[in-house]
C-alpha cells in the first residue's frame, strides 16, 4: 500500500496527474473520523493486473471544510461521494444525502462529535 497526501485545494490537480483507468481501478472515496472534529478522507486505488498493488491518496480536513466531487475525473465516484454525505455529514460539490439513509436514520452515524 502507498498512502499519498494530498489537500483539498489541489485534489483534482493531483489525481489528474496520478489516475489513468486504464492502469488504474477506482475502488471508494472513504473517511476515518480521527475525533476532534477532524476527519481523514481516503481516495482509493488499485492497479490493474498487479497483486495488492493499492494507492490511498488522503486530505485531512474538519467537517466544515465542503469537499470537492473528483466525479469529473472518475464518474463512478458518485456513489462513495454520496455515501460520506449521509455516513459523516461532509457536504461534497454536488452529492446529495439520502442514498443510503432514510429521512428518519440517525444522521450521520459514522461521525464521533455528531
Amino acid at each position: 500500500m502507498n498512502k499519498r497526501e494530498t489537500t483539498l485545494p489541489t485534489l483534482l490537480e493531483d489525481l489528474a496527474r496520478f489516475y489513468d483507468p486504464k492502469v488504474w481501478h477506482f475502488l471508494t472515496v472513504n473517511g476515518v473520523d480521527l475525533g476532534g472534529g477532524a476527519i481523514e478522507l481516503q481516495w482509493i486505488f488499485s492497479k490493474y493486473g498487479a497483486k495488492d498493488e493499492v494507492v490511498i491518496y488522503y486530505a485531512l480536513s474538519d467537517y466544515d471544510t465542503p469537499v470537492p466531487s473528483v466525479v469529473s475525473l472518475i464518474p463512478s465516484a458518485f456513489l462513495g461521494e454520496r455515501e460520506i454525505v449521509d455516513m459523516f455529514g461532509l457536504q461534497v460539490e454536488g452529492a446529495a444525502r439520502g442514498l443510503y439513509l432514510d429521512d428518519d436514520s440517525l444522521p450521520h452515524p459514522l461521525r464521533s462529535n455528531a
